[in-house]
């Protein structure tokens, strides 16, 4: 796996578009804040779709776009409780648990929000298939995407609206990676689309 291409491809397009992806990012927490989390899952699934089509097709990202995927509200809330509660469980046991527990969720869902923005999959088949797409292939390209994910997003919340900037630059790095690694891996047609919740419609 090319690394270095991905975070060029996420760098060049950051710079390009600065200004939206900015605003845009600027917003998601403000919403994320405002509504004291309740719509930050949410929100990050339309900032995530936003972004993957402006590294497919150049779209500018827009606001509105943050809330484009409304339909998973109640999913992605249910999966962001039962996550939030399993962390503070394996927090108050002895702290390591916890993180554990939050580098499992991240390490095994991955790619959970694009395969349920993109390819229209219901929850329980996204986390399913992202833990297949982690599984796959050479495993340590695989961490080896999310610990640089963890890093860029590390220093822009050490730095002063710093995540303003590396937001973006970690997503399109992590959507770079994404396209590469699901191409050829059981990808489906855009009308086979699934429940929000649970396995995929009949």
């Amino acid at each position: 796996m090319d690394f270095k291409k991905h975070l060029e491809t996420a760098w060049n397009m950051t710079l390009k578009f600065i200004v939206p992806l900015v605003i845009l990012t600027l917003v998601m927490l403000a919403v994320s804040v405002v509504t004291l989390g309740i719509l930050a899952p949410v929100a990050l699934a339309g900032y995530t779709q936003s972004l993957l089509l402006l590294m497919r097709t150049g779209k500018e990202p827009r606001v509105q776009d943050l809330f484009s995927q409304m339909r998973l509200f109640l999913p992605l809330l249910f999966f962001g409780i039962v996550t939030f509660i399993a962390v503070l469980i394996g927090l108050f046991l002895m702290v390591l648990p916890g993180i554990l527990v939050a580098l499992g969720v991240l390490f095994c869902c991955f790619y959970m929000i694009p395969l349920m923005t993109d390819r229209g999959l219901g929850l329980m088949d996204a986390i399913k298939e992202s833990y297949a797409m982690a599984m796959s292939g050479n495993k340590q390209d695989h961490v080896v995407a999310v610990i640089i994910f963890i890093a860029i997003t590390a220093v822009g919340g050490s730095i002063a609206i710093g995540s303003l900037f590396t937001q973006p630059l970690a997503t399109l790095f992590f959507l770079s990676f994404y396209e590469e690694k699901s191409a050829g891996f059981g990808k489906r047609s855009p009308d086979e689309k699934s429940s929000p919740i649970g396995t995929r419609e009949s």
